[in-house]
């Protein structure tokens, strides 16, 4: 029997964050049901009130139906055979898989095991990625950790711990911190009770149940951070030097995010370039990049794009454009990634080179001839 693709939620945050408290509420929540919860080891999550039975063979039975393994070998093994276990009648139901990560974990590596192998892509589809920072001490942790900048740069949706023992300013500067990091993540406060399963679930930009879209949500403010000229107007070079007496946080003057706008439609061949010379000169600094493009090909039917580092899954088309604007509109999130090279490199293939840059042709005939081709 052909199973559709099982979404896949990757929660991950820092050390003492509030992650096994958030898994605790998903796995009590019933639109949860006939959940797959992968944690790296059983007693890092709290689950013993809802065991059922345990068996040999590390996976454990909840009482509201669930699933709980233990990662046995790398990830992939163990999405294989809750996979294997589903098509051969072991497992009655999988309607989704949460993947925990470890407190010290980067999570790109766990998002590009889910894009990387063929047999993982048929079996599952990333649906998204939850981050959760501690509100009293969140941003102390992302100026020490770089590991926990990295997990909130790629998050979907950021949940915001703890927030009734920290002071006001401390939600406010923590707020603001992630604003710039990572522009268009939802932040759900864990004590208002919005970081439910109806919050965190389905935040990935495609969902092929329905091919539907919401572009304004998973690229947002894309458009308007462009401006008119299709540049962003980064917030780290605008800070006025009085946010809690920094500067720049070291951090983040690294990790970042970078918008990048076309009106009108662009060739297939031209967005295929693009990408391609983008990973192949710096693809281990794209920590994530989202997209939504109009083509010269098909113009009716948007083309989605999604990568991590030098992986990019396979590209989707939906059905027809949502609300919004047309066009092309990508969202980068980088770490140290010369952003004026990115920038140029993309009016390149989209037929607006500056005066002292090659045109489309030209890179595509010599790559080397854009400046800022070396890695930096």
């Amino acid at each position: 029997m052909q199973y559709a693709p099982i979404p896949v939620t990757v929660i991950t945050g820092f050390l003492g964050s509030g992650k096994t408290t958030l898994i605790n509420r998903l796995l009590r929540d019933p639109a949860l049901t006939d959940t797959a919860v992968i944690v790296n080891e059983f007693g890092e999550v709290a689950i013993d009130h809802m065991l059922v039975e345990t068996s040999s063979d590390g996976v454990i039975e909840l009482a509201d139906g669930c699933l709980c393994c233990s990662v046995r070998g790398e990830l992939i093994d163990t999405l294989a055979d809750l996979a294997d276990r589903l098509q051969t009648g072991r497992i009655e139901r999988l309607s989704r898989v949460v993947v925990e990560t470890t407190g010290l974990a980067d999570p790109v590596p766990v998002l590009q095991s889910l894009m990387a192998h063929p047999a993982i892509l048929a079996a599952y589809r990333l649906d998204g990625v939850v981050a959760t920072l501690d509100a009293a001490n969140g941003a102390a942790t992302l100026d020490r950790h770089r590991e926990a900048m990295r997990q909130a740069a790629v998050a979907d949706r950021i949940v915001i711990t703890k927030s009734d023992i920290a002071t006001a300013e401390q939600v406010t500067h923590l707020a603001d911190r992630i604003a710039r990091i990572n522009p268009g993540a939802p932040l759900l406060d864990a004590q208002s009770g919005a970081a439910n399963a109806a919050g965190l679930m389905e935040c990935g930009l495609y969902d092929p149940a329905t091919k539907s879209v919401d572009v304004r949500r998973w690229l947002k403010d894309a458009a308007a951070d462009a401006g008119a000229d299709g540049h962003d107007h980064d917030a780290h070079d605008h800070d006025d030097g009085h946010h809690h007496g920094h500067r720049h946080h070291h951090h983040d003057a690294r990790i970042r995010s970078v918008s990048l706008a076309h009106e009108g439609a662009m060739p297939l061949a031209a967005v295929e370039g693009f990408l391609d010379l983008l990973r192949a000169t710096h693809g281990e600094k794209l920590l994530r990049m989202k997209g939504v493009i109009e083509t010269v090909e098909d113009p009716e039917h948007p083309l989605v794009v999604h990568g991590v580092q030098k992986l990019l899954h396979p590209p989707a088309r939906l059905a027809a454009w949502p609300p919004g604007p047309r066009g092309a509109r990508l969202v980068l999130i980088t770490d140290d990634m010369p952003e004026d090279y990115v920038k140029r490199l993309f009016d390149a293939f989209a037929g607006k080179p500056a005066v002292d840059m090659p045109d489309r042709s030209a890179l595509e005939d010599n790559p080397l001839a854009i400046a800022g081709f070396s890695a930096r």
